[in-house]
């Protein structure tokens, strides 16, 4: 079995998350395959982005060096654009929803496969009747839980969202090395 070089980049907010990002995406293109010849063939990296400033070489000549004594597996990664991070104190937002009127509730039975919601029911009978149904016609167990529902409306009060400063940015990762193939 034989190494072939890569050269992959990409934008995140740390060389990890990248890294992740582009095993992923090599994965989805070429396969699980071991020896596909691509980043996700690598186990790990090592951030060489300090050596690289100290050389003070252009990128493309510092990493035609750094491969010439690379070995199979060997993934290096350069910053050649650090991200900016969230200075904000607060980082994220409230969006309060406010129902009009008073608010009742009510106890259902619930009836749910392992996976999905079958249907909500006033009584345990209606309930039991519903989920016998529901497994007979499609072979798959259910449950039935009591939960307190809102007669009418959303039970949702509030929506938290991540709030992005204006100089927040993601850094620019270059990863570089050998693929097994």
């Amino acid at each position: 079995m034989g190494a072939c070089q890569f050269t992959n980049s990409g934008r995140g907010k740390s060389a990890r998350d990248v890294f992740t990002k582009l095993q992923d995406a090599a994965t989805r293109e070429y396969g699980d395959d071991s020896y596909n010849g691509t980043i996700s063939t690598v186990p790990g990296f090592h951030d060489i982005t300090n050596e690289w400033k100290n050389t003070k070489k252009d990128l493309d000549g510092f990493i035609a060096e750094r491969l010439d004594g690379a070995n199979k597996y060997d993934c290096f990664c350069i910053c050649t654009n650090p991200p900016v991070e969230n200075k904000n104190k607060t980082k994220s937002q409230v969006e309060h929803i406010v129902t009009p009127g008073t608010k009742k509730w009510v106890l259902k039975y619930v009836v749910y496969t392992h996976d999905n919601y079958v249907g909500g029911y006033t009584t345990k009978g209606d309930a039991v009747k519903a989920a016998r149904a529901h497994t007979e016609k499609t072979f798959k167990s259910t449950s039935i839980v009591m939960e307190k529902k809102l007669e009418k409306g959303n039970s949702q009060v509030a929506k938290i969202t991540y709030k992005q400063s204006t100089t927040e940015k993601d850094g620019h990762y270059v990863f570089f090395g050998y693929a097994a193939e």
